[in-house]
């Protein structure tokens, strides 16, 4: 037998510790290897935990209500293997994460209100973290009904108070009664909503209304103005030649229904064009972190996926040129079905090192596409036209109808010049345009 470390997981960039909040197992319960072993909560998110490996577990090291940095011991598992005893450390793999100055500024008034909290009653980080942002008191925190465990305060408790509270600003006292039952929770991001988002409005007078943004809109407003403040965009087009690509996944699409059981769009096939790009051009694969360059070896795409409420979110594709194109084509259905259904789990949001967008899939020919940090570029694809266009024949030049699309690469000046933005959107247009007509993927 042997005694494993179950250490507290990283849950991702920027995020240092996280809350006990609920033990889903207890001493001598048997463990399957990702089965739900524990609730945790962060100042992002709260979300079940898998155990990383099967085995009995023997004993809990922290309790419920705990707050655990990252990497600690919190729980020791006996496997069955050699008959000798020792301890291994196993870490749950996410995003290792990098202290910033945007963290010291965070805890700060974080920990004042976790200080401030009764001893009687436990909120979690995510829950302090909603009242600091809404200028919740403690006092007034402590009115908040709570549904949770032992009347703990959830994040949709926190919410739905915060949701209410900015509708009795513009709702009569006579009408309350009647509209508190409708109230819906909003959502915050991350995780995906799961729900829809409820919006209140209020007339201003003639044509026009207010209506207030959405936790998950207020927070996609607060990172596209942080990217722009931090990155110098600039944006290089070019219009590629896409028509062999169009043959090929019409003459292929039922095949990938019928034997790999997953739809083929053209996203795939643009993914697997920036991943063979990056290769070519690997400074085009970095993050910046304060005056660093940091270089990945791995490649890492993130995909914009809008959301049924018209927010957005960006899955990300680990490891992307390991992967063949089937096993890209069925990655890409898999994030964007389950983000569409409020079901990514929160490492699937982190890591990506460079971001593409199908803006083509609105109709746009082109876009401006604003950078995810802390990448240094994304690339937008517009919309397949067919346009009349001069075709090069070895018995010279003639006019055909072509499969045309727009490429918008945006990226951060201060690392990337010009000359390598651009040929890095050229090289992706290159591989769509010489893409192989008879390529077999079965």
């Amino acid at each position: 037998m042997a005694r494993k470390e179950v250490l507290m997981p990283r849950m991702g960039e920027s995020v240092m510790e996280g809350t006990i909040l609920q033990w889903l197992k207890k001493p001598g319960d048997k463990l399957e290897e990702e089965e739900a072993l524990i609730e945790i909560a962060t100042d992002k998110v709260d979300t079940e935990i898998p155990a990383p490996f099967g085995g009995t577990l023997a004993e809990l090291l922290v309790k419920e209500g705990d707050i655990v940095p990252i990497d600690t011991p919190i729980a020791i598992v006996i496997t069955e293997g050699e008959a000798e005893v020792k301890e291994e450390k196993t870490v749950v793999e996410t995003t290792a994460p990098t202290p910033t100055t945007e963290i010291a500024e965070d805890v700060a008034p974080l920990q004042a209100l976790k200080k401030d909290a009764p001893a009687n009653r436990f909120y979690s980080p995510l829950v302090l973290n909603i009242a600091r942002k809404e200028n919740i008191s403690m006092d007034e925190l402590e009115q908040v009904q709570g549904t949770g465990k032992d009347q703990r305060v959830t994040k949709k408790d926190i919410l739905r108070y915060v949701e209410k509270k900015s509708s009795d600003f513009d709702t009569p006292p006579t009408a309350l009664a009647t509209t508190e039952a409708s109230v819906q929770t909003p959502t915050y991001f991350p995780p995906i909503p799961t729900e829809p988002v409820a919006q209140a409005a209020t007339t201003l007078g003639g044509d026009s209304e207010i209506i207030a943004m959405s936790r998950m809109r207020k927070i996609i407003s607060e990172r596209m103005l942080s990217s722009k403040a931090i990155s110098a965009h600039v944006t290089s087009f070019v219009e590629a030649d896409v028509t062999n690509v169009v043959f090929w996944r019409n003459r292929n699409k039922q095949n990938f229904k019928d034997k790999a059981n997953t739809i083929l769009t053209y996203t795939p096939i643009m993914v697997e064009a920036v991943a063979k790009a990056i290769k070519d051009y690997p400074m085009m694969n970095v993050s910046v972190q304060g005056d660093n360059i940091i270089k990945h070896n791995f490649i890492n795409i993130g995909i914009a996926v809008a959301l049924p409420d018209g927010n957005l979110v960006v899955p990300v594709i680990k490891n992307v040129d390991q992967l063949n194109l089937i096993g890209i084509t069925k990655q890409v259905n898999d994030l964007a079905k389950r983000a569409r259904a409020g079901k990514l789990r929160p490492d699937e949001l982190e890591g990506g090192t460079f971001t593409i967008s199908n803006v083509g899939s609105f109709g746009n020919l082109m876009g401006t596409p604003i950078i995810v940090q802390p990448q240094v570029g994304i690339l937008a694809f517009g919309a397949i036209i067919k346009k009349p266009a001069v075709v090069e024949t070895p018995l010279g030049d003639t006019i055909g109808i072509r499969h045309r699309m727009h490429l918008s690469h945006s990226y951060d000046h201060r690392v990337v010049d010009g000359s390598l933005g651009g040929m890095f959107v050229r090289r992706v247009a290159d591989f769509l345009e010489r893409y192989n007509v008879n390529r077999e993927v079965f």
